[in-house]
């Protein structure tokens, strides 16, 4: 597993304003979904991207396509990745061409592709693989309390 600092990490959270996530789910019980709720009352914008959605809403946002699709006037900061590890070099094939201002790819936990990676870092972009931008955020920022809950509470009592 690649491990990033705790000082790279807080960089790229510091300095994104606008992330494309891509598949995202409008199931508010999916992990995709919370995440991109979560970072969106951060203060992130949040732009979603599935093609099974074109067109629908997902937290207040229209929905893309693919990255492709994205007004060229949202100057997307970081594309999260909520696909598997295969369907990976495509999208930051999309990416590298469409967001010259791109300066982070992050793959969701257990997505990871080496080469999409590293053609990524060669363009100077920052790669995250296999960690989550919400729990990382939670963790570096003083949220994430014992045993992973963010309540500051932990209870048996029903």
């Amino acid at each position: 597993m690649q491990t990033y600092s705790d000082a790279f990490l807080r960089e790229i959270l510091n300095t994104t304003k606008v992330i494309a996530v891509v598949g995202v789910s409008p199931n508010p019980v999916r992990p995709s979904y919370y995440v991109a709720r979560y970072l969106s009352l951060k203060g992130f914008t949040v732009i979603p991207v599935n093609p099974g959605h074109e067109g629908h809403e997902i937290l207040g946002r229209t929905v893309y396509r693919d990255l492709a699709s994205i007004p060229k006037d949202m100057k997307v900061d970081m594309v999260d990745i909520f696909r598997r590890s295969e369907a990976v070099p495509p999208i930051v094939d999309e990416a590298l061409e469409h967001f010259p201002g791109l300066r982070t790819i992050w793959m969701q936990i257990g997505v990871e592709n080496p080469e999409a990676a590293e053609k990524a870092e060669a363009r100077g972009i920052r790669v995250v693989q296999n960690r989550c931008p919400k729990i990382e955020y939670q963790r570096l920022f003083g949220e994430l309390r014992m045993g992973g809950f963010a309540t500051g509470v932990i209870s048996s009592r029903l």
